[in-house]
């Protein structure tokens, strides 16, 4: 997508995406003998991803009506606009319904791309925005510049496409391949599986300056002995997989390496993740540490608390911003009596201005170089580390986080930065890329290159003690995804049972309570919703927080589809308030997409699926089942149809497994 807040006119989807072919059938090969295929196969696929999501988008703004929009939570119409303040020099604007009442429930979250308009976005001029943040009666978002007349008449906000992530994984895919480029990776053709023996190749030196030198006992004792021998791994070869099951310590143990790699003057280091909120989390750690981190990327979706970590607020605070806003200063005066001035005198000021853009340039361009050059450790999103302001910096040496979750292309942007020396630290027995095209993902786009590495014969360095579930929570997900190799580092006593549910097995804190009640579609017609579901879930919850051993913040709601999200957004919020000071304030009702990475001492996994015919959808998938059951500490309980469930193999043998240890709660279902 074009700069932030930049005016564009959306009427034309071939002008900004131009079709993309037909993709060769047959899922992606594990390796690529002819490095033109690759390039041919992934510039198609993110041709494909963007092409059908530009699709998507058009389709709903011609066809769809009004309220079904806003039943669906992708528009916004009707709203009052004022500035207000200003984010590191971008203007801020907030969004209040006219009427000054509550927002309808809408999916506008924290970073989100939007599209701001007056009445039909695809036949007028737009602005793009990202959103800052939201509460029950406005939308905050931050625009690269002001629009005319923001208070006047009313707006529309829409989700908007993502064409700069396109873009960036395209230039990617071209310096990956280009024999002449400067750039690129020497690791290219092991990531492609050109050499003989992949495993030998990935083992071998990264020959990289720095005292390379084996990890010592870790006098703190912060790493245990799987973490010690994957940081160990990590340092002595080029090409390095840590595999990090749910509450192994994945983030713990990449600040540890990134901060040995610094420690040892190894960089420049670039640290990244397929998401803002992980690389926050990578941010953090190594600010804690004591490493001197910058954040490349758009304020507005760095956490509040970090941001002035960011190059942005970094730059604002620099010693040079002084002669920099003296040299703007007299630039603006100097155009502003341009109109006075004719023939050799306005030539000689347009010389001059041409001078003053120039030095100001020079000066922005020095005072960012210092930074960078200053910095043991950058962080950015994937996507995000191909950003303009890194001109054509290289970087040695590339952790990604998160790796499972990012599309091979997304993966391969902060490597073709000239790395040398990698790390990918993921688990694919998690969710996969997110991709929103049928057609791309079974072109390949959904397969991750950390799960194609392991195809192609690399191993995994796994981290096995986990220190979040209960040793019952962890019970099936350990036997049933990872081999039986993970270890507890916490005891029971350490995780009681919450009170305010009846647990089946006060010594095994796991519940599965049954519900009938038929699931139905929703608005859009592609999201699904239960009723009966809900109100079980709604019951469950008021009784946990009843209780008072529980507080909201500890209670996670977790659902697989958006249309149960909203309806259970809609039950909590009128059936005591999700806003501060209302009863189920901080509890988080989410996708399980949206509960990767996280945490709760409670998960109420609403399943809403229930059918006769047994379908069960994106269910099947046994990576969403691993994430849904793996979010909680103290306890767990499922909500669902058992008869709908058991027609798919994973769900079989976890209800089998829950059933042989009594955790079915009969006596709470509702029949």
């Amino acid at each position: 997508m074009g700069k932030r807040g930049g005016v564009r006119r959306m009427d034309s989807r071939s002008r900004d995406a131009p079709p993309a072919r037909a993709v060769d059938d047959g899922p992606a090969p594990v390796r690529w003998d002819r490095g033109q295929d690759h390039l041919e196969r992934f510039t198609n696929l993110i041709g494909q991803e963007l092409e059908d999501e530009l699709s998507t988008v058009e389709e709903r703004w011609r066809h769809w009506s009004k309220s079904r929009l806003v039943d669906a939570g992708l528009t916004l119409y009707d709203l009052k606009a004022r500035p207000r303040g200003r984010l590191f020099g971008d203007p801020i604007l907030v969004f209040e319904a006219r009427d000054g009442g509550r927002l309808p429930v809408h999916r506008f979250a924290h970073g989100d791309m939007v599209i701001l308009s007056r009445t039909r976005p695809w036949g007028e001029k737009t602005v793009e925005g990202l959103v800052l943040d939201r509460g029950p009666t406005r939308v905050r978002v931050v625009v690269g510049e002001r629009p005319k007349g923001v208070r006047d008449g009313v707006w529309r906000l829409d989700r908007g496409a993502n064409r700069v992530a396109h873009d960036r994984m395209a230039d990617a895919l071209l310096r990956l391949h280009d024999a002449g480029a400067d750039d690129g990776t020497p690791l290219r053709d092991l990531l492609l599986g050109q050499v003989h023996n992949p495993e030998a190749s990935a083992a071998s030196p990264p020959g990289i300056g720095g005292r390379l030198r084996r990890l010592r006992n870790d006098p703190a004792g912060s790493l245990n002995t799987s973490q010690s021998a994957a940081v160990e791994a990590a340092l002595q070869q080029r090409l390095t997989l840590i595999q990090g099951p749910p509450g192994t310590g994945k983030t713990h143990t990449a600040v540890h390496l990134l901060s040995t790699m610094a420690a040892q003057g190894r960089g420049p280091i670039l640290a990244t993740a397929e998401s803002n909120v992980a690389v926050d989390n990578l941010l953090e750690g190594l600010l804690e540490s004591g490493v001197n981190a910058v954040r490349i990327g758009q304020p507005v979706k760095v956490r509040a608390s970090l941001r002035e970590a960011t190059l942005d607020a970094q730059l604002e605070h620099h010693p040079l911003q002084e002669d920099l806003a003296a040299l703007r200063d007299e630039h603006d005066t100097l155009k502003r009596g341009l109109s006075g001035l004719r023939g050799k005198e306005r030539g000689l000021a347009h010389k001059d201005l041409s001078m003053q853009r120039r030095e100001m340039q020079r000066l922005e361009r020095q005072m960012i170089d210092g930074l960078l050059d200053g910095a043991e450790v950058v962080c950015a999103t994937t996507v995000g580390s191909g950003h303009r302001i890194l001109g054509s910096r290289r970087f040695p040496i590339v952790l990604v986080d998160e790796a499972t979750q990012a599309s091979e292309p997304s993966s391969l942007v902060p490597i073709v930065r000239g790395c040398r020396h990698l790390v990918l630290v993921g688990d694919h027995r998690q969710l996969p890329p997110t991709v929103l095209s049928d057609r791309a993902t079974e072109g390949g786009l959904g397969r991750s290159l950390f799960e194609r590495l392991i195809d192609l014969g690399l191993p995994t360095h796994m981290l096995t003690t986990q220190y979040r579930m209960h040793p019952s929570i962890r019970e099936f997900p350990g036997a049933r995804f990872y081999e039986d190799r993970l270890e507890d580092g916490c005891s029971r006593a350490e995780r009681p049972p919450p009170a305010g549910f009846l647990w089946p097995d006060w010594d095994r804190p796991v519940a599965f309570v049954p519900v009938d009640g038929e699931e139905e579609l929703d608005a859009e017609g592609a999201s699904k919703a239960n009723r009966d579901q809900a109100a079980t879930t709604f019951s469950i919850v008021s009784d946990l927080l009843a209780a008072g051993d529980l507080e909201g913040h500890d209670v996670g709601v977790v659902t697989p589809y958006t249309a149960q999200v909203r309806l259970l957004t809609d039950l909590f919020d009128e059936g005591g308030g999700l806003d501060e000071g209302g009863r189920f304030h901080g509890l988080e009702v989410r996708s399980v997409d949206g509960y990767q990475g996280r945490e709760k001492e409670v998960i109420v996994f609403c399943t809403v699926r229930s059918n006769p015919r047994g379908e069960i959808g994106f269910l099947s998938d046994r990576r969403r089942l691993n994430v849904a059951i793996t979010r909680a500490r103290r306890g767990l309980v499922m909500v669902g149809h058992p008869q709908t469930l058991r027609r798919d193999g994973t769900w079989r043998a976890w209800l089998d497994w829950a059933e042989e240890l009594g955790l079915m709660a009969w006596h709470v279902g509702r029949g």
